[in-house]
């Protein structure tokens, strides 16, 4: 955008731009599972059902060790009664806020529906083996990426990416079942799970999880819109 347009052209612009559409499909939260897993996994069917680009595509929100947020998209990989599962290197920022504080959010939105996932919680590095069997399942382009161990490090020479990711790929030929030593999975165990579904007239239905401790039962309350 140029900088010569108005903040309030720029005001107006955004203004005029349409939001929640719709029509959505009405929701009954009275009727909804016992677990947040469950309603999940409806809803996540139902995303998938009315074709939505990349359903799996997540938010995940960390902070750094002065408080300051970071948030970026991220893929889901699975979901089970442990919580939400993500995959990243441990030499990313994102590797490194959560070593220092596990306290993460992931936002789910799927726009053509009107539905959000808000959710909160420890981010909690699985076994040995289930980081094995998820970077392994990567593509190879996506494991030497992996195993440069440089990701979001100043770039410098733009050459030497090709000549590492080259020499990347040679260890993999050699090696099929290399795994990269900063490679982590995984599992948000949520804290607090909150289905949004928004409507026309503004009048959103919400409805939260929350529970006191990992082993207790899970507690469902209404919001105001």
């Amino acid at each position: 955008m140029s900088m010569n347009v108005s903040p309030d052209t720029t005001r107006q612009r955004l203004r005029a731009l349409k939001a929640l559409e719709g029509p959505f499909e009405a929701v009954d939260f009275s009727v909804a599972a016992d677990t947040p897993q469950a309603v999940f996994l409806d809803w996540f069917e139902t995303a998938v059902a009315a074709g939505i680009a990349e359903p799996h595509a997540m938010t995940l929100s960390t902070v750094d060790v002065q408080g300051h947020p970071d948030a970026r998209v991220l893929i889901l990989k699975n979901v089970d009664e442990r919580g939400w599962h993500f995959a990243i290197s441990t030499a990313s920022p994102k590797g490194c806020q959560i070593e220092a504080n596990p306290a993460v959010a992931l936002t789910f939105y799927w726009q053509k529906l009107g539905r959000q996932v808000r959710i909160r919680g420890d981010a909690i590095a699985l076994n040995d083996i289930e980081c094995r069997q998820d970077f392994l399942a990567r593509s190879e382009d996506a494991r030497a990426n992996v195993l440069l161990e440089r990701q979001s490090m100043p770039l410098g020479d733009p050459s030497l990416v090709a000549a590492g990711v080259k020499k990347a790929r040679a260890r993999i030929d050699a090696d099929p079942g290399l795994v990269a030593r900063v490679w982590r999975a995984y599992a948000v165990i949520p804290r607090a799970v909150e289905f949004w579904q928004g409507a026309t007239d503004r009048l959103h239905n919400r409805l939260i999880f929350r529970r006191s401790g990992q082993d207790a039962d899970w507690e469902k309350e209404l919001l105001w819109p």
